[in-house]
């Protein structure tokens, strides 16, 4: 008997804010919140960024130490809020895209009491001229710098930034500032708080779930596309030698990109499970939750913990995917709406006149288990997982162009929904999160990819979306952006649109779509199923299968029985309460991320190990190693 994978928990953080409790959903579809929605959404957010702290019993202001309400909150704050999120001008957080230094032009050096002179173009000039210097300005727009003087300095090339907008996380927010960060890396910072979030979203403490189980039955299948680019990972130890600066003790190791799954393993769960990293570029994702589906299918696992953490806003990373042509550059933006300044929360036009894809960040994580093993804990159920393919794209002229491999995994995916859920309810109850990246080959390609596949199962007006027309293009994780906001769907009943366009371009192809810029409102029961897509580089394609809630317990009042159903309903209500205190703790902006340092740490003198089992210190459970010899008919 299959078993079938349900997801008990999910978590995380990206341009929209907080994942868990539906958060950043909410922020998608915030104009059609009603006011207690709204207010509770804009609460979140303000102790998320540290605008608004929680101290005493009541909400104060950061900035003066005053009283202020929730309703006050969303009444004050609410644009400032909203502005600081999604889409938006790079801040300088980040980096300066005002004066963005990519080489270096000249290295000076003078003795003191000699003289030098030397010319500089205008992108070359300091923004604060030194005392000592004296500069004429000359007539070929250069300027001619005299120093009298010790010098001992390099000149750096210096420009705005072509492409100037990304969907960073909320202004404010701090991960490192959460936790004993010890110099990590953005993205593994973002590791730690977007795993808590989902953990503890589940509602049962981690030891009361491991103690149910065995130790090599859990799993974490979690990576990232790119690795951890940024000062504190591989970024600094490329470039710091060449800045006269050392490298660390922890650039290297923590530059990896399997650090996601490391972290959550060594600093969260301690677990001595299975661990995984799939690397599939933007479908980095679902290539992770492919793994846990298939090992919690087989049986081989109970439980699993799947995610993804990327942070490629970087002036390097940005630079690599621009000069690709990959990425909408400000004066592209221009050109295409016949203004002189973009409209940096537009650049992202997913299946409409577009010029490249926007630069996002963002951490996804999700807990799924078997439905024996969610029942029998009484764990709250949010959805199902049924399938996840992926397929190759074949032979190729460039290696980032796309083939015909996503074709085969939607198609599949489309069989899969059919097969459980019968052929109406694929055609009339289904609908698309798309990888929708806003570059002009995308949305033929993918446009034909969604068009072909809803002719081939009769699908008349296939329901499109497309988050990285709000969130960018967060890379590996993209797939979890997508994952968790169709997950909202069914608490709140919108399929969030494609918001940033006013046309569908004329060579998208669009006959059996349902592609517009306004929130598709469904309600809460009328999607059974969202197929989630992904093409990514090199020929990277995945698509799933995610399953609404009640289609989730149809499923298992089929298999259980609706007696056992009865019970485990029951039992989950202690589940929501937990994590409903959780849900206030993280509002009120006073929940802390797990992160267990130095925390039971074993080396193996502590182990009990015979010929069947090893027992571990602090484990519930032994791990059995007993096997049979699966080649019998080869012996």
């Amino acid at each position: 008997m299959t078993n079938l994978p349900v997801i008990i928990g999910f978590g995380g953080i990206n341009a929209a804010g907080r994942s868990s409790f539906h958060h950043s959903y909410l922020r998608l579809i915030s104009e059609h919140l009603n006011q207690q929605q709204r207010t509770e959404m804009l609460t979140g957010l303000a102790t998320l960024t540290n605008q608004v702290n929680y101290k005493d019993g009541r909400y104060v202001l950061a900035a003066t130490g005053n009283s202020i309400t929730e309703n006050q909150i969303s009444e004050q704050l609410q644009q400032s809020l909203l502005n600081s999120t999604l889409i938006r001008p790079i801040g300088k957080t980040a980096y300066d895209i005002d004066n963005l230094v990519l080489n270096k032009a000249a290295l000076l050096h003078a003795k003191k009491g000699e003289a030098i002179t030397f010319t500089l173009r205008q992108r070359q000039m300091p923004n604060k001229v030194p005392a000592n210097w004296q500069v004429t300005s000359l007539e070929n727009g250069e300027y001619l710098v005299q120093v009298q003087g010790s010098l001992d300095a390099i000149l750096n090339d210096s420009r705005r930034a072509p492409v100037s907008a990304a969907g960073q996380l909320p202004d404010g927010f701090a991960p490192g500032t959460l936790y004993q960060s010890r110099n990590h890396p953005r993205n593994l910072q973002m590791t730690v708080f977007g795993a808590s979030d989902a953990l503890r979203s589940v509602g049962i403490d981690w030891q009361d779930i491991q103690d149910q189980i065995a130790p090599d039955r859990i799993a974490v299948y979690a990576s990232n596309s790119i690795g951890q680019l940024d000062e504190a990972g591989f970024g600094g130890l490329l470039k710091n030698p060449t800045q006269g600066k050392r490298i660390t003790s922890k650039q290297m190791p923590l530059g990896y990109g399997q650090m996601p799954a490391d972290f959550v393993n060594a600093y969260l769960l301690g677990s001595v499970g299975a661990v995984g990293s799939s690397l599939g570029a933007c479908a980095t994702f679902l290539y992770n939750l492919r793994n846990a589906v298939n090992d919690i299918k087989s049986g081989l696992r109970d439980l699993v913990v799947v995610g993804s953490s990327d942070a490629p806003i970087t002036p390097e990373v940005m630079e690599g995917f621009r000069t690709m042509g990959a990425l909408a550059e400000d004066h592209e933006l221009c050109a295409l709406d016949g203004v002189e300044n973009p409209d940096l929360r537009r650049t992202s036009r997913p299946f409409s006149s577009n010029c490249g894809f926007t630069m996002g960040e963002g951490s996804q994580w999700i807990v799924l288990t078997s439905d024996r093993f969610a029942m029998q804990i009484g764990a709250q159920v949010f959805g199902s997982v049924p399938g996840v393919y992926v397929n190759a794209d074949g032979h190729k002229k460039s290696i980032s162009a796309p083939g015909i491999g996503n074709y085969i995994t939607l198609a599949k995916a489309c069989s899969l929904t059919r097969a459980i859920l019968g052929e109406k309810s694929l055609q009339q109850r289904s609908c698309v999160q798309a990888h929708g990246t806003s570059t002009p080959q995308n949305r033929v390609t993918e446009s034909h990819v969604l068009n072909q596949t809803a002719k081939a199962f009769g699908i008349d007006s296939w329901p499109i979306g497309a988050v990285k027309a709000f969130l960018g293009h967060s890379q590996g994780t993209a797939g979890g952006d997508q994952l968790i906001t169709s997950l909202g769907l069914w608490k709140y009943g919108y399929l969030p649109g494609i918001s940033t366009i006013d046309h569908i371009a004329d060579d998208v192809h669009a006959s059996n779509l349902r592609i517009q810029a306004a929130h598709m409102e469904f309600g809460t029961k009328a999607m059974d199923s969202v197929l989630l897509n992904s093409k990514g580089f090199g020929g990277n394609n995945a698509s799933a299968v995610l399953l609404s809630p009640s289609a989730t317990e149809q499923l298992l009042s089929q298999r259980h029985g609706n007696k056992a159903v009865t019970a485990w309903q029951s039992a989950r209500v202690a589940a929501q309460t937990q994590a409903q205190d959780y849900e206030q703790e993280a509002k009120r902006g006073t929940a802390r991320p797990i992160y267990r340092f130095a925390h039971n740490v074993l080396q193996g003198p502590e182990l009990t190990i015979t010929d069947k089992k090893i027992t571990i210190p602090g484990y519930a459970k032994a791990i059995d190693i007993t096997a049979d010899n699966p080649f019998t008919d080869l012996s």
